[in-house]
């Protein structure tokens, strides 16, 4: 079985900062593949540059085999990459639906364009489903704005799995979340999982969310890869737990 994403030496420097050096992984059809490190290890960079956000400085990152290394975000989406970002991306005047509806438009054209297409253009069951799926059924016609921020990272995490995308891409999607919502999440994003085979990659700083999603975690430590294991393995890693744990 071919992997899905391939990072290759992935190296990103601020002046003498060495952010990340030399990152390698793959992540397999399938897989959730979580994303771990204490502050300051180069997660994010790392994440950045697979959100086409920021450039590296050496390296490459394949998607099926081709390289994306240096696509933007509109790129990557047309490419069957969904996403969330640490901050939301939702639109916070429009209903929870027609959010949802955007965002699977997102890929077929401009932000013009998706502003001002047909409300539904066919893709109001797909949006129905996914919302009867989060759980937010009950407010799918208010304003997204109008609602709680927990609800709000629901629909935002709703809208990256709208246009059914080979791979998605979670950043942080429980900060600032309830923590009675995280293991809703963790249900939603396994149900995902397991009935469309997706592949996701997670960063996140909730190990306990972390470990009950992930197949395989990744952990970062001063720019590099520490080790990559099941969520087993790196619960008896004496160094993990020690740069990160804090045991």
């Amino acid at each position: 079985m071919n992997p899905i994403l391939s990072v290759k030496g992935l190296k990103k420097s601020y002046g003498a900062i060495q952010a990340v050096r030399g990152v390698s992984f793959e992540v397999m059809p399938g897989e959730i593949f979580g994303v771990i490190g204490p502050n300051g290890s180069g997660k994010t960079t790392m994440f950045n540059s697979m959100l086409g956000q920021i450039t590296p400085d050496e390296g490459q990152i394949f998607l099926n085999g081709k390289e994306i290394t240096h696509l933007n975000p509109q790129q990557l989406s047309m490419q069957g990459v969904g996403r969330t970002f640490q901050t939301l991306q939702v639109f916070g005047n429009m209903t929870v639906r027609d959010n949802l509806i955007v965002a699977a438009q997102e890929h077929r054209g401009t932000m013009m364009q998706r502003l001002f297409a047909p409300s539904d253009s066919g893709l109001g069951g797909r949006a129905d489903e996914l919302i009867d799926l989060f759980n937010i059924a009950h407010v799918k016609h208010k304003p997204a704005g109008a609602l709680s921020y927990g609800q709000q990272k629901l629909v935002d995490i709703a809208m990256a799995f709208m246009s059914e995308p080979a791979l998605v891409l979670l950043d942080e999607p429980c900060a600032g979340v309830n923590p009675r919502l995280v293991s809703g999440i963790a249900r939603m994003l396994k149900e995902l999982n397991q009935r469309r085979q997706g592949s996701f990659v997670v960063i996140e700083h909730n190990m306990d969310f972390v470990m009950d999603l992930c197949h395989r975690i990744l952990v970062m430590v001063e720019g590099e890869v520490m080790m990559v294991g099941t969520p087993a393995e790196v619960r008896a890693n004496k160094q993990v737990l020690d740069a990160y744990l804090g045991s």
